[in-house]
C-alpha cells in the first residue's frame, strides 16, 4: 500500500549520485584500488614468506604479554588448529585485510574524535552521523563500494572501514570528555596551550577508552569478513561464503571456526594493550 501524493525520491536521487561521482571520479578511486591491491597483495606476501609456526609463535607471544599465560597457550592452540585444518592462507588474508581497515579506521575516527570531543559543533554534526552510519544494515555499504572500487578486496575494505570507523570516533570522543575537570582547570593554571593539554593530558587519560574504541574497530572489521566476501573479499570469509553455495556444512564450520579463533587472540591483545578497560 503506497501512501496519497508525490513519492519523495531518495533512491532515485542517491543513484543520480552515484552515478555523477562515478562518471567523473571514477579515475581516481580506481587509481585508489590499485594502489591498495598492491599493498595487500604485499603484505599478505610479506606474512606469508614466514612459515606458519613463525607467526604462531609471534602471536602466542603477544598474546602472552599482553593478555596473560592463558591467552597466550590458547593462541598457541587455536593458531595450530587453524594450520592444522589447512586454513592458513585463508587465515592471513583475512588478517591482512582486518589488519588495512583497521588501520585506516583509526587513522580516520581518532582525529574526529578529538575534533569532536573539543568543538561543540563539531560534537553536534558527528553524533547523528555515528547513530546513521552504526544503524544502517553493513549490506548496504556493499552498494556504494562496487561502483568507485569495482569488485575485490579493496571495496570489502572500504565498506569495512565505513562499518567498523564508529566505536574508534565515539570512544575517543568520550575517553577526552571524561577526563576530570580539576585536571584542565590546574593545567590552565600552569599554563599549559590547548595542544600541551591535548597531548599531554587529555590523550595519554583517555588512553583505556581509546584502545577500547580501538578494540570495537577490530571487532566490526572481523564481523564483516563474510560479508564482505559477497563483493570479493579473500580469506576467511571467502571459505565460509563458499561452503553457503555448496552446502558444504563442514567447510562452512571450519572457517567460521577460523574467524573465531583470529578474532579472540586479536581481542585478548588489543583489549590489554591500553589498559584493562574493556566496554
Amino acid at each position: 500500500m503506497t501512501m496519497p501524493g508525490p513519492r519523495i525520491p531518495i533512491g532515485d536521487t542517491l543513484e543520480a549520485i552515484i552515478d555523477f561521482l562515478t562518471l567523473n571520479f571514477a579515475f581516481i578511486t580506481r587509481a585508489i584500488s590499485r594502489f591498495m591491491e598492491t599493498g595487500i597483495d604485499l603484505l599478505v606476501a610479506g606474512l606469508m614468506f614466514f612459515p606458519p609456526w613463525v607467526l604462531i609463535l609471534v602471536f602466542t607471544l603477544l598474546a602472552w604479554k599482553f593478555a596473560g599465560r592463558r591467552a597466550g597457550i590458547l593462541t598457541l592452540v587455536g593458531f595450530a588448529l587453524i594450520w592444522n585444518m589447512a586454513l592458513w592462507a585463508s587465515m592471513v588474508s583475512t588478517l591482512a585485510l582486518v589488519l588495512i581497515a583497521t588501520a585506516i579506521a583509526v587513522s580516520i575516527g581518532l582525529p574526529l574524535g578529538i575534533l569532536a570531543a573539543l568543538f561543540n559543533p563539531m560534537h553536534r554534526v558527528t553524533m547523528p552521523v555515528l547513530d546513521f552510519m552504526q544503524t544502517m544494515p553493513a549490506f548496504v555499504y556493499l552498494i556504494p563500494a562496487i561502483p568507485f572500487f569495482g569488485l575485490g578486496p579493496v571495496s570489502a575494505i572500504f565498506s569495512t572501514v565505513i562499518f567498523a570507523m564508529p566505536p574508534a570516533i565515539r570512544l575517543t570522543c568520550l575517553g577526552i570528555q571524561q577526563v576530570p575537570k580539576d585536571l584542565i582547570e590546574a593545567s590552565d593554571a600552569f599554563g599549559a596551550n590547548r595542544a600541551q593539554k591535548l597531548f599531554k593530558l587529555q590523550i595519554p587519560l583517555a588512553k583505556p577508552t581509546i584502545m577500547a574504541g580501538v578494540n570495537q574497530t577490530v571487532m566490526l572489521s572481523l564481523s564483516m569478513v563474510v560479508i564482505a566476501a559477497m563483493i570479493g573479499a579473500r580469506g576467511l570469509g571467502s571459505d565460509v561464503w563458499r561452503a553457503i553455495q555448496r552446502f558444504e556444512p563442514g567447510n562452512g564450520f571450519e572457517a567460521g571456526l577460523g574467524v573465531v579463533i583470529l578474532a579472540m587472540a586479536l581481542d585478548r591483545i588489543t583489549q590489554k594493550v591500553g589498559g584493562r578497560k574493556k566496554v
